[in-house]
């Protein structure tokens, strides 16, 4: 695809800046040793409530869910933010997102016992940021600038 300069500049900035958030979050939890996912799982609700607070009860299967979010959002930051196999960290952004949202929904009469930021109705932060990478998978850009540029041919990315 062809994109003017500033149409690139402005999709490679989101594309850094979703890497970079994705990226802290990881970092943030792989530094603090008492960091787990039990407290969010717990606090589901919604559908899918019941499902994402069963995962809580097994200690063996929560600590690999810690694992896989931690070095998950780490490694998602770093493809993003380095156009390192962007589309996969695009794809698997998605679903983690996904996953989040789906965890705890912005649903009228849900309550979580853990603050929210920006909850609208159906809409939340979470739902504008899996957007958002929606967005950059449609239209890519570490094919011009990012290490994809050196793997694949123009054709490939």
């Amino acid at each position: 695809m062809r994109y003017s300069n500033t149409q690139l500049f402005w999709l490679v900035g989101l594309r850094v800046i979703i890497g970079w958030h994705f990226l802290y979050e990881g970092l943030v939890k792989l530094i603090n040793p008492n960091w787990s996912s039990v407290g969010f799982l717990l606090d589901s609700d919604g559908p899918l409530g019941d499902f994402f607070q069963s995962l809580a009860t097994y200690p063996d299967l929560l600590h690999w869910i810690d694992l896989l979010n931690i070095w998950g959002l780490i490694a998602i930051g770093a493809g993003l933010m380095l156009g390192f196999l962007s589309r996969m960290a695009l794809v698997a952004g998605i679903v983690l997102l996904s996953t989040y949202y789906l965890s705890h929904p912005p649903f009228i009469g849900l309550k979580y016992a853990m603050p929210t930021e920006g909850s609208y109705l159906l809409v939340n932060k979470i739902l504008i940021e899996t957007i958002a990478l929606v967005v950059l998978l449609l239209f890519p850009t570490s094919h011009r600038i990012g290490i994809d540029r050196f793997i694949f041919t123009e054709k490939e990315a």
